[in-house]
């Protein structure tokens, strides 16, 4: 490990650390899923998230949409029509975040590959 990552935790809390700040955008049971299903579908309406994650009621998901448009990972481009359409996409600075969730999956792959063997 390099010698600034480790100061990073060491000379301050751990709570002022970006690894902190990072974990606070992403925190929470369903949002690393939203921000991954906008990066393989790209642009998707309400609807058709609910309907890409299991299992989450629609208040979570509105919570989430809202806590990651606040946090500006998400861009939010609402129709005026009837009845309305919206849609999601990832933000340039949500985009940023895509080769974290790579890795994690990169990760995650390897690793239950390796204990399935």
């Amino acid at each position: 490990m390099e010698k600034t990552q480790g100061r990073c935790i060491a000379s301050e809390r751990l709570c002022d650390t970006g690894f902190s700040y990072t974990l606070s955008l992403i925190n929470g049971k369903y949002k690393m899923t939203i921000l991954y299903t906008l990066m393989e579908f790209g642009v998707v309406r309400y609807n058709q998230l609910h309907r890409y994650i299991k299992g989450i009621t629609h208040k979570t998901l509105s919570c989430a949409l809202k806590e990651l448009e606040a946090d500006d990972l998400i861009v939010r481009k609402e129709y005026p029509q009837i009845p309305p359409k919206v849609e999601y996409s990832l933000s340039e600075r949500g985009r940023s975040l895509m080769p974290i969730l790579d890795g994690m999956c990169e990760w995650g792959d390897k690793h239950r590959r390796a204990k399935e063997l």
